[in-house]
């Protein structure tokens, strides 16, 4: 008995020095082992990645240096801070390229606008920025938005309410934003979103290639290699995915080109700009610069569908569950949508228009305050071509990747006040209106020469769906079901949004 207790005795200091070592360095930056590096903290923490990351970042004065494991190429300098964003995304973004190592993580957008630099990446967006500019496109956008939300998110939502049903409002979000942003990119309506809730193949691949590249951020690129070879895991899940996304947009591509040889102009302009028939269109007219073979139709198509579906599809998801925490905020909301229409009309059933709600300055205030709690991208890296060093005074290298957290940039103190971790619409508004914030502050919308070109038709349809759901209905979200945050490159939650609905004039 006493060789056991002795036993027992040293088995308990030696975990205790091991608990000792895997604590924080007095600095606050997580322990770096030998040939592990800080691999073995980061592990104990990826189950809340995110709160983990802010802490970090706080204690270091919101840029930190993570260490990988010996030649493992993971060396990551982590940041925050918004005179080092506005540094690489804006002064210096020249030396601050994606590089090779962020196309090869992100492979399966191949040589999309989001994988793409310097001159292709130019080409891209200007093409971009002249179709999502164009009066047709806006026109399209508003018609598809207003159809999406009358014929097939009310539909649901009734179905619903009247039966006192459960149902994930994440879900639906992804099912309006994937029909929406389909509808846009390719001029077809896959229907996802009605009261049968049919599967939604393409859907479940873009979920499963997220995380997917998600884990490849945390885990040597040797052994996602492996991985990758002996096909299994993660990998394994990412490359059925990938033959998923790539048979269905295949098909897309063959409709379009099929339709658009029996179609006149006319008829085009009639119905609708999308953007798979104005690149083809452009193409034939070889006036662009881009050459649109199916290879290249196939990755604008898939970023497209990823930026489209995914972030405006959680930045809703957050924001109702914010306003289920804040009835003050929705009732807010509730008046000052009362206020843009007539009196007569303020004690019923309404969807509203683009124009009505357009300049509405709280319910935008709110959008971006769940937004700077809740980026729908919570991380985004760069690499720089040379050595330098961050208005931080921290030095880059080519060897080191940089990291921006822009789910801990709303966390800060520093950034956003005391008041930083508060849901509140009113940091948003001033005198004036709108309060604008500097997009190194703000980054959800990116910063600099690659600032989001989506970002009114992303409010455009946000403001669709919240104006309809809110007005109309009562939302009470389960306590049951916790709210965190899941495992991928996009913030969506890990259990869903899950609530019940009831109408709010009947």
């Amino acid at each position: 008995m006493a060789l056991v207790s002795i036993f027992e005795l040293v088995l308990a200091f030696i975990c205790f020095l091991f608990l000792c070592c895997l604590r924080n360095k007095n600095d606050g930056t997580p322990k770096s082992f030998p040939l592990v590096g800080m691999m073995p903290d980061l592990l104990l923490n990826i189950h809340r990645i995110h709160d983990w990351g802010t802490e970090v970042l706080e204690r270091n004065h919101c840029t930190f240096l993570f260490k990988g494991p010996w030649f493992a190429k993971m060396n990551t300098s982590v940041t925050c801070d918004p005179a080092n964003i506005h540094y690489i995304m804006s002064s210096n973004f020249q030396n601050f390229p994606k590089g090779s190592e962020f196309k090869e993580m992100f492979d399966i957008l191949g040589d999309g606008i989001f994988n793409a630099d310097m001159d292709l990446w130019k080409t891209q967006r200007k093409s971009a920025q002249e179709f999502l500019r164009h009066q047709l496109f806006h026109q399209f956008l508003l018609r598809t938005s207003r159809a999406k939300v009358e014929n097939g998110l009310i539909p649901v939502l009734e179905h619903v309410a009247t039966r006192g049903l459960v149902l994930n409002l994440e879900d639906i979000f992804q099912r309006f934003t994937f029909d929406s942003t389909c509808i846009l990119v390719t001029g077809y309506d896959p229907e996802c979103l009605s009261v049968e809730f049919p599967e939604v193949l393409f859907a479940k691949a873009l979920d499963d290639a997220e995380e997917a590249i998600f884990y490849r951020h945390v885990r040597p690129p040797s052994l996602t290699k492996l991985l990758r070879w002996l096909n299994i895991g993660q990998e394994k899940k990412y490359r059925k995915a990938w033959e998923v996304l790539d048979d269905i947009i295949v098909k897309y591509i063959y409709q379009k080109r099929k339709e658009l040889n029996k179609m006149n102009e006319g008829l085009i302009c009639e119905e609708g700009l999308d953007l798979l028939t104005s690149y083809i269109l452009t193409d034939q007219e070889k006036s662009s610069g881009l050459k649109c073979d199916d290879k290249f139709l196939r990755d604008t198509i898939l970023g497209m569908m990823l930026a489209g579906r995914d972030t405006t599809s959680s930045a809703l998801t957050w924001f109702f569950w914010l306003l289920s925490k804040h009835p003050e905020v929705e009732n807010k909301i509730i008046e000052e949508l009362k206020s843009a229409i007539p009196a007569e009309e303020t004690q019923k059933k309404r969807l509203f228009n683009a124009e009505e709600v357009k300049n509405l300055v709280y319910l935008h205030g709110a959008l971006c305050e769940a937004i700077r709690l809740y980026p729908p991208v919570p991380f985004q890296h760069k690499k720089p071509l040379k050595p330098d060093i961050l208005p931080s005074g921290h030095p880059v290298d080519p060897k080191t990747k940089i990291l921006f957290n822009l789910y801990s940039m709303g966390r800060m103190k520093s950034i956003w006040g005391e008041d930083c971790l508060e849901f509140k619409p009113e940091r948003w508004i001033s005198k004036r209106g709108i309060k604008h914030e500097p997009s190194y502050k703000f980054l959800s919308f990116n910063a600099g020469p690659r600032t989001c070109i989506g970002k009114e038709v992303a409010f455009v349809q946000m403001k669709a769906v919240a104006s309809a759901i809110i007005y109309n209905y009562c939302i009470h979200v389960l306590e049951e079901t916790p709210v965190v945050p899941a495992l991928s490159i996009i913030l969506h939650t890990r259990d869903g949004l899950m609530a019940r609905l009831s109408s709010r004039w009947d």
